[in-house]
């Protein structure tokens, strides 16, 4: 919850120029007040658009809620869903996370469904227990061709805007691990065309370290998205 419209737009004006030309590919997800504005700026651009989150019906009685067909409606391509703040702070269930999932598949959105452990359950061995458990409910009745498609976020819960960040080795063995468990929900080759990222504190500094692993295809970034020096993660997952 960052930034005003014009805010935004200043942002990803100065972001732009230091990122033209990247190879990798870059998407803002803003806040839905942002959404408009940042279409506009990002014209001309290579750049998509996600949102934070959305509500699984199109339409109805549903007061403040968010529905696909709307942000498909601003250009929007891409939506987080199961962050663990809105797991943690809005008591989200993988219940709903995956009536959201199905949602965001049938109107052509590619969801970047969120898992992580908590410290305690790290501390507990019980880390891939749990989020095999939060993959697999998330993603209960989408078959291999829908899943082809969507995108999965590590983020140690524990790691979020703390400055601690796990290491690139655990990092490494918990996204290795969520690839294992997706071979046996699909396939091997569905499992390894699933881009898996890891998001914790990254930054311009441990990026490229992180990036350099296997099964880490790139990050979610947080707070680091909101300086231009964001430009050094891109460049860095090159």
């Amino acid at each position: 919850m960052n930034m005003t419209p014009d805010e935004a737009v200043k942002l990803i004006s100065e972001l732009w120029p230091l990122i033209k030309g990247h190879e990798a590919e870059v998407i803002y997800c803003v806040p839905f007040v942002d959404i408009s504005s940042a279409q506009s700026e990002l014209k001309g651009s290579d750049v998509k658009l996600g949102a934070q989150n959305m509500f699984y019906e199109d339409k109805g009685a549903f007061t403040g809620e968010i529905s696909a067909p709307m942000l498909k409606s601003l250009g929007v391509s891409h939506v987080i869903l199961g962050h663990s703040e809105r797991r943690m702070l809005f008591s989200e269930t993988d219940e709903l996370i995956n009536k959201k999932m199905h949602s965001a598949i049938s109107h052509g959105l590619t969801p970047i469904l969120c898992c992580g452990e908590t410290l305690r359950q790290r501390e507990a061995g019980v880390t891939m227990e749990h989020i095999t458990g939060q993959i697999g409910a998330d993603l209960k009745g989408i078959d291999k061709e829908a899943a082809a498609d969507i995108i999965i976020a590590y983020e140690p819960v524990w790691a979020i805007g703390t400055g601690r960040t796990a290491t690139s080795s655990e990092a490494e063995e918990v996204c290795a691990g969520i690839r294992q468990y997706l071979s046996v929900l699909y396939d091997q080759k569905t499992a390894e065309g699933i881009r898996i990222l890891y998001g914790g504190s990254v930054n311009a500094g441990n990026a490229g370290e992180l990036f350099g692993m296997p099964d880490i295809d790139g990050g979610l970034i947080g707070g680091a998205s909101l300086k231009a020096e964001f430009a050094d993660i891109v460049r860095a997952a090159e």
